[in-house]
């Protein structure tokens, strides 16, 4: 069974809805939910914000944040899971900001992807560096550790009612 699939499951379970935020992503985490045959059970909405303009009007990431750390960031992606949250009917929300490639900097590699959960009880924030992959690559690593955070945070949260 797909990562996919099982998150379905366990959300249909959980009585969980789930929203995204993606950026490097371009939309391809809600494509693997929503490949899954009655997705719309647990899928509520995706946000895709590629640009900074787009990232504070979707999902209010604040211009300072943005200016401060850089659009990859944990902050920035905190922010991002927070305006998903908010902005939807779901309990959990997932948000993805990175350097896909080509290029980077000394300071942002190729590679580097930050997430962020948000969830009723809380939120997390992590950044993986998935190194000079190559920007297909990078996006595919990207979508199967978002589908484990999904998860992890599902298996967390208590079930709806």
């Amino acid at each position: 069974m797909s990562k996919a699939a099982q998150l379905l499951d366990l959300a249909r379970e959980r009585g969980m809805m789930v929203a995204l935020a993606e950026s490097c992503t371009g939309g391809l985490i809600a494509g693997a939910i929503t490949e899954v045959a009655g997705s719309s059970a647990i899928f509520d909405r995706g946000f895709v914000t590629y640009t900074n303009a787009a990232k504070m009007q979707m999902l209010g990431v604040r211009a300072e944040t943005l200016d401060t750390f850089g659009a990859v960031s944990e902050e920035v992606a905190r922010e991002m899971a927070q305006g998903a949250l908010d902005r939807s009917d779901a309990r959990i929300a997932l948000s993805v900001t990175g350097i896909a490639g080509p290029g980077g900097s000394e300071h942002k590699p190729e590679g580097r992807v930050c997430f962020g959960v948000a969830t009723t009880n809380g939120m997390h924030a992590e950044t993986v560096e998935f190194g000079a992959i190559g920007r297909s690559h990078v996006r595919a690593a990207t979508v199967d550790h978002a589908l484990d955070l999904l998860l992890e945070a599902i298996r967390q949260q208590a079930p709806a009612g």
